[in-house]
């Protein structure tokens, strides 16, 4: 299946356009590969009652890096006020609680529970599977060389 931004099948209009000259900037393309892995993401994570945003935040509170909520927002480029809101639904659910960080006591570390990484288990399955379906039109290898240079280009990994 080929997916558009809605995560539906590719139409007309889509074959027509992918000549345009845009499908060569790399911002377009992410983008687009983007919204259309998030519809996928989503729909994936729904059965957990969590969508990209608050996946991401459990799975990094469940790393044991112990971030802060400031971290978090940095790392995942999202508003601290965005932040605080993801934890506040994942602590009510009793998939996070928040700690006073060992650096700096005001601030604030988010951490897993026992809970959070059991349905994490479950939830990244769902994802990777959503994954698969996003990329499924590249080899392992394409996929793994597409992270590494993504990886490289944001952090210098190599």
């Amino acid at each position: 299946m080929t997916i558009d931004m809605q995560g539906l099948k590719q139409n007309g209009a889509e074959d027509k356009l992918v000549g345009a000259s845009i499908t060569n900037d790399m911002g377009f393309l992410l983008a687009k590969l983007h919204a259309a892995g998030s519809v996928l993401n989503n729909r994936a994570l729904a059965d957990f009652n969590l969508k990209e945003r608050s996946y991401s935040v459990l799975i990094l509170s469940d790393s044991g890096l112990e971030p802060t909520q400031r971290e978090l927002a940095d790392f995942l480029s999202l508003d601290p006020s965005q932040i605080v809101a993801l934890v506040d639904e994942l602590e009510k659910r009793g998939l996070v609680v928040r700690a006073p960080g060992k650096q700096d006591r005001r601030a604030k570390t988010v951490t897993a529970t026992a809970e959070g990484s059991k349905l994490l288990v479950e939830a990244r399955k769902a994802a990777q599977s959503a994954e698969a379906e996003a990329l499924e039109r590249l080899s392992a290898d394409e996929v793994a060389t597409v992270k590494a240079l993504l990886r490289k280009a944001l952090w210098g990994d190599s």
